[in-house]
């Protein structure tokens, strides 16, 4: 992706989101995606998509689930 895309997905996610501690960053050895960054931690990766002349952007965030918070007893 150009330095012009990257900056422009930036710019978008920091509005779309309201955190202005979003970062896009350059994958060294990938030109078709970005990693995300919130508070300098990897949250996932952005792919580009050029279809019929159409570019798109997909993201891509795995969410473990040692990570989620245990759920609430149920009620019975």
């Amino acid at each position: 992706m150009t330095r012009s895309e990257i900056w422009r997905l930036e710019k978008y996610l920091r509005n779309l989101f309201r955190l202005d501690t979003i970062t896009i960053v350059e994958r060294p050895k990938q030109t078709d995606s970005v990693e995300m960054h919130i508070n300098g931690e990897f949250v996932g990766v952005l792919f580009k998509d050029e279809e019929d002349g159409e570019v798109s952007y997909a993201f891509n965030m795995a969410i473990l689930d040692i990570d989620l918070p245990e759920a609430p007893p149920t009620r019975g």
